[in-house]
């Protein structure tokens, strides 16, 4: 009875080992599946069918150098870069100020600047950008790159994100620190800031896709071709009737997708570690 028992029970494993990888293996296929296709078009070549089979007979990069001759590519991403970069140094200052500031309990209205914070998190972007722009443009920045960056300078998403980390310090590094004379300043760069490494690449990559995707505000500010980021060249590629071949429009969007994907690898070990290591030893 107990080896019959023992064999039930190793089956039933086997049937959830086997049953939680072949969920792995779908959610794979249904987000990659995508942009492999979209891969896989980029590379066929101008006689082949766009949906003839799965691989290209004849695979080849024209596409890619024809995309650069299509539409000005690299002023684009110097464009996007531009704003991108901006855009992590931005949010990685004033989120990681900000959420330490409401991470510690020393000052009067706290609770009240946290409520405030979170509860614009209700309110759409569409909302608000009416206001934003009029603002915008009594600043005198509309088509210009500043202009793109400033809306986007610090995501109240991300102060959460760092408070949330800071919170998870102890308070006995702080206290030590305190004791061996450490200023605010000082706890703040040199304890609190190495223990959320995994927050800091969380709020680099999400500042970082948030710029180098964002449509709609660059569409309503920028008007000048010249300063477009590279998605509204993208739009422009993918409406202009010289260029309507899926072929060049699939290159141009994975030129788009390939710097995300560089730089989540990049930062994909401190993404993962979390926010519990750095200055904090157990």
């Amino acid at each position: 009875m107990s080896t019959y028992a023992s064999q039930d029970g190793r089956r039933r494993r086997l049937l959830g080992l086997a049953a939680r990888y072949a969920t792995l293996l779908l959610m794979l296929v249904v987000m990659l599946g995508p942009i492999v296709w979209q891969f896989l078009i980029s590379i066929r070549g101008r006689t082949e069918n766009v949906y003839d089979g799965v691989l290209p007979s004849r695979p080849t990069l024209d596409n890619y150098v024809r995309v650069a001759e299509s539409f000005p590519l690299l002023q684009y991403v110097g464009n996007t870069l531009t704003v991108a970069l901006l855009a992590i140094v931005s949010n990685t200052l004033f989120a990681a100020m900000g959420g330490y500031a409401l991470s510690r309990a020393a000052w009067k209205g706290r609770k009240v600047v946290f409520t405030v914070l979170v509860a614009t998190l209700m309110f759409p972007f569409e909302s608000v950008m009416i206001s934003m722009f009029l603002t915008v443009r009594e600043m005198g920045l509309v088509d210009t790159l500043i202009g793109v960056w400033l809306p986007g300078a610090v995501s109240v998403l991300n102060i959460m994100v760092m408070r949330a980390s800071f919170l998870a310090v102890p308070k006995e590094i702080e206290e030590a620190a305190v004791l061996d004379g450490a200023n605010e300043w000082s706890r703040f760069t040199r304890v609190f800031l190495p223990s959320a490494k995994g927050a800091l690449a969380v709020v680099c990559i999400t500042s970082f896709m948030g710029a180098w995707d964002d449509f709609l505000w660059p569409l309503l500010v920028l008007t000048n071709s010249d300063h477009y980021t590279l998605q509204l060249g993208l739009k422009t590629l993918a409406g202009a009737t010289t260029t309507s071949d899926q072929r060049i429009i699939a290159a141009g969007a994975m030129a788009a997708l390939i710097p995300m994907m560089l730089l989540f690898f990049a930062l994909q070990r401190f993404f993962f570690k979390g926010v519990g290591e750095g200055a904090v030893k157990t």
